[in-house]
């Protein structure tokens, strides 16, 4: 007989990681304006952005450090701490990516991206914060579900996971078509590297998403 995740502590990792999830939104949010803002060319405020996201993700590692100082010792869990652990890291390397992509466009913020994939990056980035959205609604399904070990919430829980993939594998697709239109580009190659490599930045956001899926339908399977 299972026992109810909940009454097996005095505060769920849960909330910690419902707390991060949500930290994790909104700095996709912000990601979302600064890129937007990068490719229209006319925007000031992507440095401003930029060190918001920066803000956001340093919020983002106190609330780690703290689900991580605050881990019970010693109690028998359904969920291994392992995975709760796993989840937290994928979820944090989302926030790594957004950082990393912002970064890398700092690098070279000029002369921007290209007319030729204005639309396929815009298009790119709403495939990758389509599932970002989707964490927290996992976390708090999830977490309804480790109360009472309905089989309802379980299958809600589970769709989601298979949606993050669906999520992930059209930021896939999006990607390969940048790639493939930045190699035919008429330009210099630091160009053509700046633009690859940022588009593959940009996907791995999507990647970390399904791996948090991942490993919430592991702990589910326990």
């Amino acid at each position: 007989m299972r026992v109810p995740f909940l009454s097996m502590f005095m505060k769920s990792p849960f909330e910690g990681l419902q707390e991060h999830a949500e930290k994790v939104k909104e700095c996709a949010w912000t990601f979302q304006q600064a890129m937007e803002c990068h490719i229209s060319d006319r925007c000031k405020r992507f440095e401003e952005l930029r060190e918001e996201i920066i803000k956001l993700e340093s919020e983002a590692d106190a609330i780690k450090r703290r689900i991580r100082g605050h881990m019970p010792k010693g109690t028998m869990m359904p969920v291994n701490i392992f995975l709760i652990f796993s989840y937290l890291k994928e979820q944090d390397s989302v926030l790594d990516a957004v950082e990393d992509a912002l970064d890398w466009i700092s690098y070279r913020s000029e002369p921007g991206i290209t007319d030729a994939l204005k639309n396929d990056f815009l298009k790119l980035v709403n495939a990758v914060i389509n599932p970002i959205d989707e964490l927290s609604v996992m976390v708090i399904e999830a977490r309804s579900y480790f109360k009472n070990y309905s089989e309802k919430q379980r299958v809600i829980v589970k769709d989601i996971v298979r949606n993050l993939r669906k999520h992930e594998h059209e930021a896939d697709q999006i990607e390969d078509i940048i790639k493939r239109k930045a190699f035919h580009m008429e330009t210099d190659p630091v160009t053509v590297f700046h633009m690859i490599r940022l588009a593959e930045i940009i996907g791995s956001i999507a990647d970390h998403a399904q791996n948090v899926g991942d490993v919430m339908r592991a702990m589910l399977s326990k």
